[in-house]
């Protein structure tokens, strides 16, 4: 019997975001096609990255 791989953990991020930036972001994602946690996951790569925002 073949091992499977573990599932992906993630967290539950919880933070206070102004109401405007969050609904133009929601937007802005869906205009795209993209997921807001997906989009979110590569910026914190590239901030952990670079450290640049």
């Amino acid at each position: 019997m073949a091992a499977t791989p573990p599932d992906a953990q993630k967290r539950e991020m919880k933070c206070m975001i102004d109401r405007q930036t969050y609904d133009n972001f929601a937007k802005a994602c869906s205009r795209k096609g993209f997921a807001m946690q997906v989009v979110v996951e590569k910026m914190m790569q590239k901030f952990n990255q670079t450290g640049q925002m």
